[in-house]
């Protein structure tokens, strides 16, 4: 079966995370109005550039910009008291965070950890002016809502990730949720268009790199999956899905 069949699986098939083009509004004055759009006008708007695995805010910063992003992908993650850090979401084009400072004010302090997971481009913009924005057309109002919606997707995908005790299905889990959210369809399977330290997915699922260098070896092995330059590819993600169902 050829990947670009496998309904789900691919960031080019229809949209499940109700982000597609970053929301359209057909706008009488505006037409086919983006979310980007919309930052990008905003007073205060910057585009910024983060690369790899720097911090974009920490957990206690101010809550103080809202953020789109424009290319790459953003860790958010949740830092316990005990030292432990667990992923919440792992963002992608066109998705929204940082909303926190709307709904309490930008007295507010930052409950995540955000690292940029790839090198990204996105743009911030005031919080003050966002709100403003809402408060002047309702249709702004509607366009993040919707650009909310796949950050709310991604959380709970994240969670249902992290309640598989054994390490495989949660490995497996989280390669599949890769694949429907980074996925490009090849006649070989689904590639991840990441570039993944085995470092990097233990710490997105709280393992460690020796487990995760041994589960993936196996799936290798077992002709599920390729791995290139630090690319993965899922050769048949409908197989891959039976080995943790």
């Amino acid at each position: 079966m050829k990947a670009g069949a496998i309904r789900g699986f691919s960031r080019y098939a229809p949209q499940q995370n109700g982000s597609a083009g970053a929301g359209l509004v057909n706008d009488h004055n505006v037409p086919n109005r983006t979310l980007l759009d919309v930052m990008r006008a905003l007073d205060g708007a910057s585009n910024d550039v983060v690369e790899r695995s720097k911090t974009i805010f920490f957990p206690g910063d101010p809550a103080e910009r809202v953020y789109l992003i424009k290319r790459g992908a953003v860790k958010l993650s949740r830092v316990y008291e005990s030292g432990e850090e667990i992923t919440v979401a792992l963002l992608r084009e066109n998705s929204l965070f940082g909303v926190l400072s709307l709904i309490t004010g930008h007295r507010s302090d930052r409950f995540y950890h955000a690292v940029a997971f790839t090198k990204v481009e996105m743009i911030s913009a005031p919080a003050i002016s966002v709100k403003k924005s809402i408060e002047e057309d309702t249709s702004v109002g509607l366009l993040l809502l919707q650009g909310l919606s796949g950050r709310i997707l991604q959380t709970e995908t994240m969670i249902e990730t992290l309640t598989h005790r054994d390490m495989s299905s949660r490995l497996v889990s989280f390669l599949l949720v890769l694949c429907r959210d980074f996925g490009v369809p090849s006649d070989m399977g689904i590639t991840i268009d990441l570039r993944l330290s085995h470092q990097a997915i233990a710490e997105a699922i709280g393992s460690t790199r020796v487990t995760i260098t041994r589960l993936l070896g196996d799936l290798r092995n077992s002709g599920l999956v390729l791995i290139d330059r630090k690319k993965i590819t899922v050769l048949d993600p409908i197989a891959l899905a039976k080995r943790f169902n």
